[in-house]
């Protein structure tokens, strides 16, 4: 069963990073803020949240397990809110959605 627990516990542990990293690669090539923002706090809260799980079953039942549930359950909380707060901010100090033209797009509705 150890076993078992291992690999699952090695799976959280490297699609957690894995998210990490996604969103870090997403931070280096979006140019906007929003769509910045957007990929920062998806993946963290995903990436942090499945590298928890992945301790909280190595940890089994003890207060180590209580803790790191206490602290995904402030992640899972706190970073959504975290983010709307900053996205509503800069909307708020007049910072613009910047919409790229798509090429072969007129914007009208032709059909």
């Amino acid at each position: 069963m150890s076993g078992a627990l291992d690999i699952a516990t090695a799976v959280l542990l490297v699609a957690g990073g894995f998210f990490c990293i996604v969103g870090g690669v997403g931070l280096h090539r979006f140019s906007e803020f929003y769509q910045r923002t957007h990929a920062a706090s998806v993946t963290d809260t995903a990436g942090a949240g499945l590298m928890l799980l992945g301790l909280m079953l190595q940890g089994g039942l003890s207060m180590v397990t209580l803790k790191l549930l206490l602290v995904l359950a402030f992640l899972l909380f706190s970073s959504p809110a975290i983010a709307h707060a900053l996205v509503k901010a800069a909307h708020g100090h007049g910072l613009e959605l910047e919409i790229e033209d798509e090429p072969g797009r007129d914007g009208d509705a032709a059909g």
